[in-house]
């Protein structure tokens, strides 16, 4: 590992990270647990929001867990499966397989197979990994279980968890959850309601509710608005982001930082969301560190929960992927040479287009053009998952020293060249995550410095 900080005008903050931590994991033979009592077999099919191609990846998750003297004698590992076991009678399209059907659509099923389950021993202990925790972890390949074949998804299991237990009583969690089957919102009811069966409770305190075809195409679909994150850009022309010697950093922002940014915009602007001008701020920061072309077209994806913008709104327990990804669109030379404020309002403008018409327009859009994925090349994914409430997850031993993404990037395995950027929560602030070569990653450390005019705190691997 590296580090670096800077200095801010008032006092001195030190960003601690251990050197180059290496350990190994005793891992026992994967076993599949299956729910606890009979569950319906049944085939469901996916909505049309949930099978895009964009989703089709599993979303890694990992939690930190300290000692707690209370529950000596009690195994995490044991009561993390116990609670697996039972948790799946009421998540049991989780014990599922995906089938592909027509047109590309997706369907569980609900064969009662089981989830992936994996028990290891690290010769680590919670405090080698350094006084804050925030991605990338060392050997987090030995963390969370290698998903066999993460492309091709049909047949494999849905659910991917480990349970690593450390030298110091503290243990791991690693979840890899695919995507297809919840966003977030969803895979945080189902782990929440594990946690609290790991607790004690005979069954999770929201129950889940399935109703997929609440996001489906209308019939016949109609494309009634303008989706240019779905853009089919031709190969060749546009800039692809080099794959080789790619780093994964994480820049630590504090509140004081966060002001100092909302200090560089207009106040025509009005009221802005702490996402909206990190997302800007990152957009910009990581298009001058590429250096594409400067007349080419670059684009900010945000990811937008639409349980709100539904009516009627989604019930609730509804775990499935109910979002959407608008997109900011202007050239390199506009968002590098225009003040922040300009991306600002590019970003609010993308979200504001967000209606319950927009999410049918999608779903529609989905059926008609083959489930598309939105280009890779020119893009930049920012996902703010701060709220999720990871580090509220409790199976007894108390609230996760850290909880949420794993790395940047789609899925376990990392891309060579990820459009994604993770904000996740950490102690005192928010660590940006983010992946990219390494001499655009220089640029976009001193490019954050910059625009902050204060402390940004880099770490990486």
């Amino acid at each position: 590992c590296t580090s670096f900080s800077t200095q801010h005008s008032v006092h001195r903050q030190w960003h601690q990270h251990p050197p180059t931590l290496a350990f190994n994991v005793r891992r026992r033979k994967p076993e599949l647990i299956a729910p606890a009592r009979p569950t319906p077999h049944e085939c469901k099919l996916l909505s049309d929001i949930d099978d895009q191609e964009s989703l089709r990846f599993y979303i890694p998750v990992i939690q930190f867990y300290r000692y707690n003297p209370s529950m000596i004698g009690k195994d995490p590992a044991a009561v993390i499966r116990g609670a697996l076991a039972q948790t799946l009678v009421y998540y049991y399209p989780f014990a599922g397989r995906l089938r592909e059907g027509p047109n590309r659509k997706l369907s569980v099923d609900c064969t009662g197979e089981g989830a992936l389950y994996i028990e290891a021993n690290a010769d680590v202990a919670l405090q080698d990994f350094g006084d804050t925790l925030q991605p990338p972890f060392p050997c987090i390949d030995k963390l969370l279980y290698d998903v066999p074949n993460p492309k091709r998804m049909l047949n494999d299991p849905l659910l991917f968890i480990q349970v690593t237990r450390l030298r110091c009583g503290g243990f791991i969690l690693g979840i890899s959850v695919n995507h297809v089957m919840s966003d977030v919102s969803g895979m945080m009811q189902l782990i929440l309601g594990m946690a609290e069966i790991g607790r004690g409770a005979v069954a999770p305190s929201i129950q889940p509710v399935w109703e997929r075809q609440l996001l489906n195409a209308r019939d016949p679909p109609r494309v009634s608005l303008l989706h240019r994150e779905y853009d089919q850009v031709e190969e060749g022309t546009i800039t692809s982001t080099p794959s080789e010697n790619m780093v994964h950093r994480s820049f630590s922002i504090g509140p004081n930082q966060v002001s100092t940014l909302r200090k560089l915009l207009p106040n025509t602007l009005g009221q802005c969301s702490r996402f909206e001008v990190l997302a800007a701020c990152i957009w910009r920061c990581r298009t001058i560190a590429l250096k594409p072309h400067p007349d080419e077209e670059v684009r900010l994806l945000c990811m937008v929960n639409v349980r709100s913008k539904l009516s009627p709104p989604l019930p609730s327990g509804y775990y499935g992927n109910a979002v959407v990804f608008p997109a900011a669109i202007t050239t390199a030379r506009k968002l590098s040479q225009n003040p922040l404020g300009y991306a600002v309002k590019l970003v609010k403008q993308a979200k504001e287009r967000v209606s319950g018409e927009y999410v049918k327009s999608v779903a529609d859009l989905m059926v008609m053009k083959g489930r598309p994925h939105y280009p890779m090349a020119g893009s930049c994914v920012v996902t703010d998952l701060t709220r999720a409430g990871f580090e509220e997850v409790d199976f007894g031993w108390g609230k996760a020293v850290y909880g949420g993404l794993a790395k940047a990037g789609l899925g376990a395995k990392l891309p060579a060249a990820s459009p994604c950027v993770n904000l996740v929560a950490i102690k005192g602030g928010i660590a940006i995550s983010i992946c990219l070569p390494a001499p655009a990653m220089d640029i976009f450390a001193k490019e954050l410095e910059f625009h902050s005019k204060s402390l940004f705190i880099s770490s990486g691997l």
